[in-house]
């Protein structure tokens, strides 16, 4: 089997080509997707399950908490606190066995990965500059 055809290598290779518009786009999904398992599985009662996908969810959320560029001002602050606020609202999910705090993150991160995905686009449409 050829390595490089793997899924692996295709995301290895896609993280290592992309914008870093592109890399927050990809760090959404990535949520969005364990959060959704974490949300399936609570809601089937399979707490153990939901609890794992619950903390690679949160661990992406601190990654883009620990990367903001705090120099750059407001939009910095303000996605500060939606970060600290999502991970309050998972916190609170998995204390309570409420998937409908995880539905709330979910569809917060979903509107974020949106922007972030048209500021990607524009990023790429726009000329590079000398």
């Amino acid at each position: 089997m050829n390595p490089y055809a793997s899924p692996q290598a295709y995301r290895d290779s896609a993280v290592l080509t992309a914008s870093p518009e592109q890399l927050v786009v990809m760090l959404y999904d990535g949520a969005v997707r364990f959060l959704r398992q974490a949300e399936v599985a609570m809601k089937e009662g399979a707490f153990l399950h939901s609890f794992e996908k619950l903390s690679r969810g949160e661990a992406i959320i601190d990654e883009l908490l620990a990367t903001l560029n705090m120099d750059v001002g407001e939009m910095s602050e303000r996605l500060q606190a939606i970060y600290v606020f999502l991970k309050k609202t998972l916190i609170e999910g998995r204390i309570q066995r409420n998937h409908e705090k995880i539905g709330q993150v979910i569809a917060l991160l979903v509107s974020l990965r949106e922007a972030w995905a048209k500021l990607a686009e524009q990023a790429a449409a726009a000329p590079a500059s000398a």
